[in-house]
């Protein structure tokens, strides 16, 4: 073998046995458009694919752009020196863009070539070659002379030309050499050799199976003028055209032991090589790759892994789904010989093999962090052939170069083996990613992809798909806040994280832009605000006294999608409001509402204890009564100094009209005058509402409820007795942690309805300072009492049984001196069934930042908070101290 290197223009070329191989250096050839010429002396010959076959020329090159051409040695343009010395010339034009960039690269390579066999089989890709050595005939008539052939037309060519060719089909067809030639054919006579050569699938070739292997085979008989007459030579060659298995990623190629179309009588085999592209391997070098050589009874196998160094894979994509092949090209050469004759024939065959189509679906590896809020994704892997097209969002779809440009990250990456993947990065905040709400608290995210690919250079299209998906509690819930003065309700809304991504509910009805109008909408891209009357139609009314009334709206935040609750607020304030007046001319007027406790009730079915006197006015939530005091059944008494005059607003059923249900009793509604002596006055007032809906008996029970101190704003350790008392400096956080214990009901909720600090154990003892006022922080307080939020975890089970609050230590001290230097805390703790809050205290803690309450103004003087039914509260009361005031601080 000899080697022509010429690797500062990317081009080598050797010799393998009876070949010439160049190699063209991918550098080289990818992009540009290859041009070969065979060179024989000043001639240049355009290698056109049908010359290429006739004159004993093939070429590959793989996905890459590396090139290999061969030559056989008794080529139609090989310079041949009595077959002993081969000159072999090729020009190479590599065509760019443009007409004008050419370039050309001439190639010369000589080569010598003496061991050749009687007979020598050549199978490339595109033709088959059979070259039988000719002896000049002696004296003695040794060579076949055709003797009844007198002459051979001048067509036949030159002297010791071929004048005639005779093909079997198997049957015999006939032709000159000229009639072959333009048939594809090419035949030569060299000093020593007879050559044809012939392109696989013409009509004077056929198939057969050999030994289950099917071969390309043609036979034919060539007529020649030697310098003693006319002879004839039978040629043959058979090539295989398949006999591959593909079992476990390995190739399995099998070629028959006996080639009968060549073989007639006994035979031995003297050489067995294989090699990869034309070249052989000795023992160690196919060991080193995995190929094995070896023989049954009846073929010679050879065996090559998918994926050798060797051989190189191609990507494809029928269906728009991804696969890849395999491609190698290995080499059988054989040297037998035959028995009887002792005629040697060496049989090469270069064998192109390539793998079925193998799926290979992408695979995807998310390496999303939720709390980047960035959406990575790694997707391959692929070969060098593959590239990223586009990709679909739900927004459309995007050329690699525009996601760059919208701040997507857009990546290719390459690994050693040959192998490629490609990489995403999207924010969570882009408009491409969708989003949703499982949870109040929860945001879950949502990429859809679909990566378009092409591979090269047919620029195939085909798509993956890839849904993403990641979830974070990152959802800022609205708040709500709420006021009152004598008339109104100021209430005040600020967005969470999602805007106004909510649906507002104003009592029983959403806020639309007719009420937003009515109740003096303003709002920006951060807050809105609302003036309700506290007479307006979606407020109610809760309670009712001589000279006021307890009115509530409630403010809903609803999610659009799921109605959960995202903020609430139920905000009760007492405002001033005549129900009775007394005219010095005996008339009264009274004015009757209706209260939340009594839905079902029509103010206009109100009568007084006359049922003929109605109301002088009615709405679906009042009725207003004008009477004389001589009439509609008012009753008159006498006292020393005053007369009382009473009537009854009720609700009466008489036999014909039944009640709305069998348990409602008749609705009462006692109203009073006190006449004095030139002074009128309204002194009395009560009301007597229908009972509630049938409930079952309460069990009885005993409820646990203790408090403790923390150590810190963990809540996670806690003082024990054997702690106390607690030291602590002045001003340092005091946490405290209230519990319901015993108790997995998760209906019942613990309500913190007052804690104060006093000096001493006796939880009545004085001076004492309030820390929680009707559930809410002491307003008075220079140091804010403070609630803490409480989660669910391993140690929570029920959230709502617990309340957590802390304060700073403080001490008492009466003219700037300190009174005692330790303080016992105490609270009232009230449990509440969530399913009945009837109670206004029952409505929820100041500390829950989505159901907040406001503490109630203060109610009217002489009228004392009425008891509460065991149907629907228990209280309990609990301490904790002393906690000890340290002398290392300075008090204040």
């Amino acid at each position: 073998m000899k080697l022509n290197s010429q690797s500062s223009s990317g081009l080598w070329s050797d010799c393998v046995g009876n070949i010439m191989r160049l190699s063209l250096d991918k550098a080289l050839a990818v992009g540009n458009e290859l041009e070969v010429e065979a060179i024989n002396g000043t001639q240049h010959t355009v290698l056109t694919p049908i010359l290429a076959a006739q004159c004993g020329y093939s070429m590959e090159s793989d996905l890459w752009g590396n090139t290999r051409i061969y030559s056989s040695l008794l080529g139609c343009y090989v310079d041949n020196k009595d077959d002993q010395t081969f000159n072999v010339g090729l020009r190479l034009r590599l065509y760019g863009h443009t007409p004008s960039d050419v370039v050309t690269h001439d190639v010369m390579q000589t080569c010598s070539y003496t061991q050749w066999a009687s007979r020598e089989i050549l199978c490339d890709r595109n033709y088959m070659e059979v070259s039988n050595h000719i002896t000049t005939p002696d004296a003695n008539g040794q060579a076949q002379d055709v003797k009844d052939i007198d002459s051979i037309p001048d067509a036949s060519g030159a002297a010791h030309g071929i004048w005639k060719l005779t093909f079997y089909t198997p049957e015999p067809v006939s032709m000159v050499l000229s009639e072959a030639e333009q048939a594809g054919y090419g035949a030569m006579v060299t000093s020593t050799r007879l050559v044809m050569r012939s392109p696989y699938n013409t009509a004077e070739t056929y198939s057969e199976e050999v030994g289950g292997v099917p071969m390309e085979v043609f036979m034919v008989s060539v007529y020649y003028q030697a310098p003693h007459g006319l002879n004839v030579v039978n040629l043959a060659a058979a090539c295989p055209t398949g006999g591959v298995l593909f079992i476990n990623d390995v190739i399995s190629w099998y070629v028959p032991r006996r080639v009968t179309p060549l073989l007639d009588g006994n035979f031995e085999v003297l050489e067995m090589h294989m090699g990869i592209n034309g070249k052989r391997l000795d023992g160690s070098q196919m060991a080193a790759r995995g190929y094995t050589l070896s023989t049954t009874r009846h073929h010679i196998v050879i065996e090559i892994p998918v994926g050798s160094p060797d051989g190189h894979f191609k990507s494809h994509a029928p269906d728009y789904q991804y696969h890849i092949t395999y491609i190698v090209e290995p080499m059988l050469e054989v040297l037998w010989r035959t028995t009887d004759t002792q005629d040697d024939t060496r049989y090469k065959v270069l064998f192109p093999i390539t793998t079925p189509l193998m799926p290979q679906p992408p695979h995807f590896h998310e390496n999303t962090v939720p709390e980047a809020r960035v959406f990575s994704v790694l997707l391959g892997t692929f070969l060098h052939d593959v590239v990223l097209r586009n990709i679909t969002f739900s927004t459309g779809v995007l050329t690699v170069e525009e996601s760059n440009a919208r701040g997507f990250t857009v990546q290719d990456h390459n690994y050693p083996n040959g192998t490629k993947s490609f990489s995403l990065s999207v924010p969570f905040d882009s408009a491409v990613v969708l989003k949703h709400n499982p949870d109040r608290l929860v945001t879950t995210y949502f990429l859809p992809l679909i990566f378009g690919f092409i591979v090269l250079p047919e620029e195939t299209p085909f798509t993956h798909p890839v849904e993403l998906q990641a979830s974070l509690q990152d959802v800022e819930l609205p708040t709500i806040t709420g006021t009152c003065d004598q008339t109104q309700f100021y209430i005040g809304v600020k967005y969470g994280s999602q805007g106004h991504n909510f649906k507002a509910m104003v009592g029983p009805r959403e806020l639309t832009a007719e009420m937003a109008e009515e109740y003096n909408f303003q709002g920006n891209n951060t807050h809105f605000s609302l003036i309700l009357p506290y007479t307006a139609k979606d407020t109610v009314f809760e309670l009712i006294t001589s000279d006021s009334v307890r009115t509530r709206v409630d403010l809903l935040l609803l999610d659009p999608i799921n109605n959960w609750v995202l903020s609430d607020l139920y905000l009760s304030c007492t405002f001033p409001f005549t129900t009775t007046m007394c005219d010095p001319n005996g008339t009264m007027t009274a004015m009757a509402v209706k209260l939340e406790s009594v839905p079902n009730l029509s103010p206009s079915r109100l009568t007084l204890k006359d049922q003929s006197c109605k109301p002088a006015f009615s709405d679906d939530r009042s009725a207003f009564f004008s009477f004389s005091v001589a009439s509609c059944g008012t009753t008159r008494t006498f006292f020393d100094q005053y007369m009382l005059y009473e009537n009854e607003i009720g609700l009466y059923y008489n036999k014909r009209v039944a009640p709305i249900s069998p348990v409602d009793p008749e609705y009462r509604q006692t109203v009073s005058c006190y006449y004095v002596v030139n002074e009128t006055q309204t002194v009395a007032f009560s009301s007597k509402p229908r009972l509630y809906e049938p409930t079952a008996e309460i069990g009885s029970g005993q409820l646990m409820v203790q408090m403790r101190l923390a150590q810190d704003s963990s809540y996670d350790l806690f003082y024990q007795a054997e702690d106390y008392p607690v030291v602590k400096y002045l001003r340092q956080p005091l946490y405290f942690e209230v519990e319901l214990i015993e108790s997995t009901d998760p209906n019942l909720e613990l309500i913190l309805e007052k804690c104060w600090a006093t000096l001493y154990e006796d939880r009545t003892s004085l001076p004492l300072w309030d820390i929680i006022v009707d559930g809410c922080e002491n307003p008075d307080d220079g140091y804010v009492t403070i609630f803490h939020p409480v989660v669910s975890d391993p140690r929570v089970l029920v959230p709502s049984h617990i309340k957590r609050f802390s304060i700073k230590m403080f001490t008492f001290i009466k003219e700037e001196a300190v009174l005692k230097d330790e303080i016992y805390v105490h609270c009232d703790a009230v449990i509440c069934d969530e399913n009945n809050q009837l109670d206004s205290l029952c409505r929820g803690q100041c500390v829950q930042p989505t159901h907040q309450i406001y503490s109630r103004p203060q109610e009217i003087k002489g009228v004392g908070r009425g008891q509460r039914g065991t149907d629907l509260t228990l209280q309990r009361q609990i301490s904790t101290g002393p906690i000890v005031l340290t002398s290392d601080q300075t008090s204040e």
